[in-house]
């Protein structure tokens, strides 16, 4: 049976009475939420909405500034290959999920290690962004972050407790424009931190090489 309990519907004035029950707690939490919302005649209804609670996550773009490449990893994902994606097998940046005690930098930093075998010490957060808000509650902390030989540590290839397959793909970051126009990157955190890391290019004052 969905467990139920009431909650504070915070600083909104616009939304109160928030009753919430939890319909599954399997893998992460879906809960279903009944509210009252006030429209903009001043009269009020019921609403019903659910989210999907699976914690928090962050991701990295890195690059290796000496060779002008990106790392990323190709890991199989089932909701994209349920909904149009022909195999399921996305181009991504690093990412993972915020564990219990760990902070975002904490968090990725182990990501890393874990899927491409890196260990990296230079991360700027580059967003804080909700990906999904009207189905699920997680942000996404973005970063940037650089690696090179000095940084390797091993194959990475993902958590051997978390049946975890991953291959580590490095890529030239002047080939990403065409991998993100023609589908072969699809996935949004990626794409954004890949336009973040274009511009960042553009926006580089002229060398003495240029």
């Amino acid at each position: 049976m969905p467990r139920a309990h009431d909650t504070p519907a915070g600083p909104n004035p616009e939304v109160r009475d928030v009753h919430v029950e939890v319909l599954s707690d399997a893998w992460y939490t879906l809960r279903r939420a009944t509210f009252q919302h006030r429209q903009a005649d001043g009269t009020w209804i019921e609403e019903q909405r659910e989210a999907y609670d699976r914690g928090n996550g962050v991701a990295a773009l890195l690059r290796d500034p000496e060779r002008g490449t990106v790392l990323l990893v190709r890991q199989y994902r089932l909701p994209a290959h349920l909904n149009d994606h022909p195999d399921g097998m996305l181009l991504e940046v690093p990412a993972g999920l915020i564990d219990d005690g760990e902070d975002a930098e904490e968090a990725l930093r182990r990501e890393i290690e874990e899927e491409v075998g890196h260990r990296v010490d230079d991360l700027t957060l580059v967003h804080r962004l909700y990906m999904s808000p009207g189905a699920v509650t997680e942000h996404l902390s973005l970063f940037s972050g650089t690696y090179g030989h000095r940084t390797w540590i091993g194959a990475g290839g993902g958590a051997d407790d978390e049946d975890e397959d991953i291959d580590v793909v490095e890529v030239p970051l002047a080939d990403t424009r065409a991998m993100v126009a023609d589908g072969r990157i699809c996935d949004a955190k990626t794409v954004l931190l890949l336009q973040h890391a274009w511009l960042d290019e553009v926006e580089q004052p002229p060398g003495p090489d240029r």
